[in-house]
């Protein structure tokens, strides 16, 4: 089987490109431009499985030798679906709604090898148990932090840790948007030796 040469991550994220440089292999970002509305209907699950496929397959006219990988992540809580805040705002409303309660986050991941067509895909499901924040705690984090490009308005890996009470998952860097142990996998199946 022919392995590709290029290693591409479909997307602009930081968080993700600081996670997949763990791995110790070569890779370059092109940032996907797939549509991220979500259908009608369409839960957290499979928003973001859709989305990461959408996002490595935006991109593969650009990387036609290369595996692509792609990944989304939306949170959920109360039966909402939750991204990114934005804004103070939107964010101080999104922590209110989650002070003392569990939220799932939804990781899809997607590998494409360009070459093939072939793509492997999975959700990855962790979730996040909270403190009881108050007025505020919420507004010295926001004003610290400023996470409103994080899906649920907190970062696990800064000053957000002190929000929560404790993890429930089985991949600590799936709560960060990129599903390392999963990855791992789905690189190995395309012939790829890490490390």
């Amino acid at each position: 089987m022919s392995v590709p040469q290029r290693l591409v991550l479909a997307s602009g994220s930081r968080y993700r490109h600081e996670l997949l440089t763990r791995l110790k292999i070569p890779f370059e970002v092109l940032v996907s431009d797939a549509d991220e509305a979500r259908h009608p209907g369409e839960g957290a699950s499979a928003l973001t499985e859709r989305l990461a496929i959408a996002k490595a397959q935006a991109v593969s006219p650009l990387a036609p030798d290369a595996l692509i990988i792609g990944s989304d992540q939306v949170a959920e809580y109360d039966g909402e679906i939750v991204g990114k805040p934005g804004g103070f705002e939107e964010a101080a409303r999104q922590l209110r709604r989650i002070s003392g309660k569990t939220a799932r986050l939804y990781t899809g991941l997607a590998l494409l090898n360009a070459q093939t067509g072939h793509v492997q895909s999975e959700v990855a499901l962790f979730e996040v148990v909270f403190r009881t924040l108050d007025e505020r705690r919420i507004t010295r984090y926001l004003e610290k932090e400023q996470p409103y490009d994080c899906a649920g308005s907190a970062k696990s890996e800064g000053l957000g840790i002190a929000l929560f009470e404790r993890f429930i998952g089985d991949d600590p860097t799936t709560l960060i948007g990129l599903p390392l142990i999963r990855l791992v996998r789905m690189l190995e199946a395309e012939g790829c030796e890490i490390p």
